[in-house]
């Protein structure tokens, strides 16, 4: 017997407490800043991934990706792409094969950031593709989170205005949190040998 839960409610989901990433969040808008990240990151061997976009309220109208999240170990970088647009070595991160970049529904994502620059996105997961191989009634970040984690996370800021010049509070806690959240999930899927 499965020491995990294959399905999960809403209405158990919201009796769960609310939970988010408590530890250092970088935001990425200049050069040096951006070093700085990559010197950290490049030592990684796994990073939640995730990305924002200002959101479209029309047909057919789509805007670049606004923000990058990756996650590792000790903190959470969010790279502003509307500030810094989508540098070389962000690239290069996002196609190192030796460093697992997991994330929930990551194909549109990477569509989008090809869209910007035609780069080789290597060795991603798929949240959701691992829990239709696992055979779970549930995927999305919030129910995976649910699911393995045993706390909700909030989805409030997840339309709002990635684009604006300063992000809120709320903005950088969601964006971290998704990319954080993501890696969580993996890792328990692993420590539970549920996947290799």
């Amino acid at each position: 017997m499965e020491d995990y839960l294959q399905a999960i409610t809403k209405e158990e989901i919201n009796t769960l407490p609310l939970g988010r990433f408590e530890g250092d969040i970088h935001i990425i808008t200049s050069k040096k800043e951006e070093e700085k990240a990559y010197y950290e990151l490049e030592d990684e061997t796994l990073l939640g991934f995730d990305t924002e976009t200002r959101p479209s309220f029309k047909k057919g109208i789509r805007y670049p990706t606004s923000l990058v999240q990756l996650a590792g170990e000790k903190a959470v970088y969010l790279f502003r792409l509307t500030h810094i647009g989508f540098p070389e070595r962000l690239q290069d991160l996002l196609s190192n094969p030796s460093i697992t970049k997991v994330g929930v529904a990551i194909r549109d994502d990477l569509k989008d950031l090809k869209r910007i620059s035609k780069f080789h996105p290597t060795n991603f997961e798929d949240l959701n593709k691992i829990a239709d191989y696992l055979n779970l009634q549930n995927k999305g970040l919030r129910n995976l989170t649910a699911m393995f984690l045993g706390f909700r996370i909030s989805k409030t800021n997840r339309v709002s205005p990635w684009h604006k010049n300063q992000l809120s509070d709320g903005q950088i806690t969601y964006a971290a949190t998704d990319a954080w959240a993501s890696r969580e999930v993996y890792l328990q899927m692993k420590y539970a040998n549920l996947i290799a």
